[in-house]
């Protein structure tokens, strides 16, 4: 069975890490691109080499021998490898805490995991179990958002039965994923719509039944110049402003008090601390993730539906905690 691509690429870069001398190509085909034969070989590492450079890995080459230069080895020098000293706030480390619940459940688990440890050894805590309550709850969106990923990952086209807002109709899509992005409090795939020929934007949640990868991996290139943020900016639809109104601790719930009418000193759900008021008149998608996040600090007041939604995550997790 082929190696998936993203193992494969993983796998040569910590070949080439961990080597103090260059590596002849002899020995990576004999590793890491068994069974190929010597065209397929040199397709695939050029390839792979290609993509490791444009992710900004330092590969280097020098001759194996170092009286004759008629063949040359590979390697990644370490120091300029290394990341810089990390160096986190609290607030930022509680959203590395927080992406890694989310990806967590975008079955990333590994991932995430082994960057944890790395921000851990480095000195910077992370605190997950006190983010618990922001976890997202499961969802038909998590098993599209993994799928997605990997087709984008392998460049294996997609296709799937998408229901566009006030339409009734169900219609089939084929796409050449570019990216899967989070984008105002939701998921969306981003990429090239074969049927029309033009980019085209898909939130996750509107897609009815599984995504499918069809045809083989690398049937398609992104194009080099392609911003999926800026496709969403351009693309999403543009939310309306509503009126949200929260009671916020005092001290607490910085980002949420930016442009804000903040009364202060009003009572609040405990009398621990003083608590102020504070009324935002803007998108509210995401607002359910941002309250969450804020645990005991934050109450959503209204819009009552809004409440009931996060009332609703709460129930959910505490039904899954063990007891």
């Amino acid at each position: 069975m082929a190696v998936p691509k993203s193992e494969r690429l993983m796998k040569l870069l910590i070949m080439l890490l961990v080597q103090r001398r260059p590596l002849g190509k002899h020995r990576i085909r004999e590793h890491l691109y068994p069974g190929s034969g010597a065209e397929a070989f040199e397709k695939m590492f050029e390839r792979d080499k290609e993509e490791l450079r444009a992710l900004g890995v330092p590969i280097e080459t020098a001759p194996l021998d170092a009286y004759f230069d008629d063949e040359v080895g590979y390697r990644i020098p370490p120091g300029e490898f290394a990341l810089p000293e990390v160096s986190l706030t609290a607030e930022e480390a509680a959203v590395v805490g927080l992406a890694t619940r989310t990806w967590h459940n975008a079955g990333m688990t590994q991932a995430t995991s082994a960057a944890v440890r790395k921000l851990t050894a480095a000195g910077v805590e992370v605190d997950l179990g006190a983010l618990d309550m922001a976890t997202p709850s499961g969802s038909a969106e998590e098993s599209l958002f993994a799928t997605c990923w990997e087709a984008l990952c392998e460049r294996q086209p997609v296709e799937f039965d998408y229901q566009r807002s006030g339409e009734t109709t169900v219609r089939r899509r084929h796409l050449q994923p570019w990216g899967v992005l989070r984008y105002r409090g939701r998921w969306y795939v981003v990429g090239h719509d074969t049927d029309r020929g033009a980019e085209r934007l898909f939130r996750l949640s509107r897609v009815h039944g599984n995504v499918v990868k069809v045809r083989r991996p690398g049937s398609y290139d992104i194009p080099e110049d392609v911003d999926v943020g800026e496709v969403a900016r351009r693309m999403a639809p543009r939310p309306v402003a509503e009126r949200a109104v929260l009671l916020v601790r005092q001290g607490a719930g910085h980002v949420l008090r930016r442009g804000a009418r903040v009364v202060e000193d009003v009572p609040g759900p405990d009398a621990a601390s003083g608590w102020d008021r504070v009324e935002l008149d803007q998108p509210i998608d995401g607002l359910v993730e941002d309250v969450l996040a804020h645990g005991a600090d934050v109450l959503l007041v209204e819009p009552v539906e809004l409440r009931e939604r996060i009332v609703a995550r709460l129930d959910a997790t505490l039904a899954g905690s063990p007891a």
